[in-house]
């Protein structure tokens, strides 16, 4: 008899539309040397693979898990939302579980979307009146993916008015040699910066003259034009 897991699988390969798995297999920078090099796409919209995770709610978290470990992008990526969904509805020991379980397995969350989905809803949720040392080890680590999670986890703290992990973490991976870690600092350096501006621009006056130039770009990004290009010339 086949799991759960084997059967949202047969529905997302039903799903599938080569064109468009061609299309995301490009955009998410799939080839040699890139940062997805190899991931597998089926070609599915992202509001489908939600739609069908909340049709399959009954989804244990061993099944969940399974899926979690699929070639199929999509797949990991309906895998997560329902680790997402469970973990929203579970006790204290289930979440627990849900949140190592999810660090036992980060090398199958291996690409920024994957990240995105998931980080700051399980990671950051359950951290978020626990010892949050994890974080730093994570943000210092040589996975690019760990890195990310590291980060976007603690949109969960900025959500709740708390900013102070997230600049910590930004100061660990300010000199960070992938882009997408850039990407994901400045977006959270931004996001800081719409609840408090001050906040955001005590931490980007001491280090936006050596930041990354993507990183500066997405924390400014909302900012008053003169100010912004006051950033952008180094004339603070």
């Amino acid at each position: 008899m086949s799991s759960l897991a084997d059967q949202i699988l047969k529905e997302l390969k039903e799903l599938g539309d080569p064109v468009r798995a061609q299309n995301s297999q490009r955009f998410f920078k799939t080839g040699k040397g890139e940062y997805g090099e190899g991931d597998i796409f089926l070609g599915i919209k992202v509001p489908t693979q939600r739609a069908l995770a909340r049709r399959f709610k009954q989804t244990t978290r061993k099944d969940a898990l399974k899926l979690l470990q699929s070639k199929y992008h999509e797949a990991r990526l309906t895998a997560l939302f329902l680790l997402v969904n469970l973990f929203d509805r579970a006790g204290v020991h289930e979440k627990a579980q849900i949140y190592n379980d999810y660090l036992a397995n980060v090398a199958h969350i291996n690409n920024w979307d994957l990240v995105d989905s998931s980080a700051l809803q399980i990671v950051g949720h359950y951290l978020f009146d626990k010892d949050r040392s994890h974080l730093r080890s994570l943000a210092q680590s040589n996975a690019l993916w760990e890195r990310r999670i590291a980060v976007i986890a603690t949109y969960y703290f900025i959500r709740q008015e708390e900013f102070q992990d997230t600049l910590e973490i930004s100061e660990i991976l300010l000199h960070d040699g992938e882009d997408l870690i850039h990407k994901a600092v400045g977006w959270m350096l931004r996001e800081i910066g719409n609840r408090s501006r001050p906040a955001e621009e005590q931490f980007l006056v001491e280090h936006y003259k050596t930041m990354p130039r993507t990183m500066l770009r997405y924390a400014i990004e909302k900012f008053p034009e003169n100010r912004r290009q006051a950033y952008l010339r180094g004339e603070l």
